[in-house]
């Protein structure tokens, strides 16, 4: 099993530099659903419960498809929208936009949290506040 996890290693470290650093750097459902994949693949081929070769290339195959998902997003802005996501603005100028909070299945404790988490008082007003395509919400607070 070691000259199998040995050789996965080094399939998926070149697999990772095809892929590029979008993969592993962001973490988007796009992204996120390439690392649980490849992973899930990949671990067949360390304890041999598939075939080597089929599970290495089945690895590779995810890779490259996400390689060329990336290509096509920056191409297509569109087609982008589609496979990542668009941002909300949930407060804008002042005012919680709960239309945007639902759609984006954010509550008030949700956004009060993020506030915190940037470091600010959540009683204090804040003028933008964005739920980001990677599920991070930006803060924007008013000035004192």
């Amino acid at each position: 099993m070691v000259d199998r996890s040995v050789a996965v290693f080094m399939s998926t470290l070149a697999m990772i530099r095809i892929a590029g650093r979008r993969s592993f750097g962001q973490q988007r459902p796009f992204d996120a659903c390439t690392t649980v994949l490849l992973g899930a693949v990949l671990s067949r081929a360390v304890v041999g419960a598939s075939p080597f070769f089929p599970t290495i290339m089945a690895g590779l195959a995810i890779v490259v498809l996400h390689r060329l998902l990336g290509l096509a997003s920056c191409r297509w802005s569109a087609f982008e929208s589609l496979v990542s996501g668009d941002k909300r603005e949930l407060v804008k100028e002042g005012r919680r936009d709960a239309e945007q909070m639902r759609k984006g299945l954010i509550t008030h404790r949700d956004l009060d949290e993020a506030i915190r988490s940037k470091g600010h008082d959540e009683a204090r007003p804040v003028v933008r506040a964005v739920l980001e395509r990677d599920g991070e919400i930006n803060v924007l607070p008013a000035r004192r």
